[in-house]
């Protein structure tokens, strides 16, 4: 890839997504783009860079560029301290102050097991509570993910942090043992809402005040000034005692907003 069409795809990638793309993702951002090569039959990566950027080819191809970029690393119940928080302290004060319907949002669920593992300490949750119910909003810029995450089928091994207890009521083991898969349960998949969001519109149509917020490993591939408007927004959509969740290496030092930080990368809307 040359250095100019490099520079025209990072721009467009800066301009779209918000993610930042310097030299040194080059080579990444080649190995990224082979799939998408291969799969159009173009020869080399240099014919898909003239695919992309000559004529409308953009409008159409934006989507699996997109894709094509974005990092998904997951796990179910990654980093465990945010999840003990969720159960230990924030759902009880959110009954304390006599909520009965609770919204959440993951808001770059990748393949789904943070939303999944977000519900199953919902429905923990509200089950033992008369009257409580949950539902849980599970967005992403990537639609090959979002897929993947609807139909809720993992390898047993990724579904390894899952508590026992919790396997063995939200899981259902493939009949056939040798594909080594488990899949969410109905009533868990039911209980989530996919959609496709791009972090960087202007707004974001999610409906009712949130109470809870999932937003981990997502500012870190962003500028700051495109930090900052990214949790404005979201702060805009978090009701007022509701939690904000950032992944452990990220920050909001310097930035004004009305959260109040409570734990580790957690912040409650003041």
């Amino acid at each position: 890839m040359g250095s100019r069409d490099f520079a025209q795809l990072a721009d467009y990638i800066f301009e779209y997504a918000g993610i930042r793309m310097p030299p040194s993702k080059r080579t990444m951002l080649e190995g990224r783009l082979r799939r998408r090569q291969r799969a159009l039959g173009l020869d080399t990566l240099e014919a898909y860079c003239r695919h992309v950027l000559t004529g409308n080819n953009l409008d159409r191809e934006g989507v699996h560029l997109i894709n094509a970029v974005t990092t998904n690393k997951t796990d179910f119940f990654r980093e465990p301290v945010h999840f003990d928080f969720l159960r230990d302290v924030a759902l009880p004060a959110l009954e304390a102050n006599y909520l009965r319907k609770i919204r959440a949002w993951s808001v770059a669920c990748s393949t789904g097991p943070e939303p999944y593992t977000m519900a199953m300490l919902l429905d923990e949750f509200a089950s033992a509570r008369r009257g409580v119910t949950y539902s849980v909003l599970a967005t992403d810029l990537d639609t090959e993910v979002l897929e993947i995450a609807r139909l809720g089928i993992y390898p047993s091994d990724l579904a390894a942090p899952v508590p026992a207890a919790s396997r063995k009521k939200y899981l259902m083991e493939s009949r056939d043992p040798a594909r080594g898969e488990v899949r969410m349960v109905p009533e868990l998949r039911r209980a989530i809402a996919f959609a496709r969001l791009n972090l960087m519109d202007e707004c974001y149509p999610v409906g009712e005040p949130m109470h809870l917020i999932f937003c981990r490993n997502v500012l870190i591939y962003f500028d700051k000034p495109t930090q900052h408007s990214v949790v404005s927004k979201l702060v805009g959509k978090l009701a007022p005692g509701g939690y904000l969740f950032l992944g452990h290496s990220e920050s909001i030092a310097g930035l004004d907003l009305p959260l109040v930080p409570v734990a580790h990368t957690v912040f409650q809307r003041s």
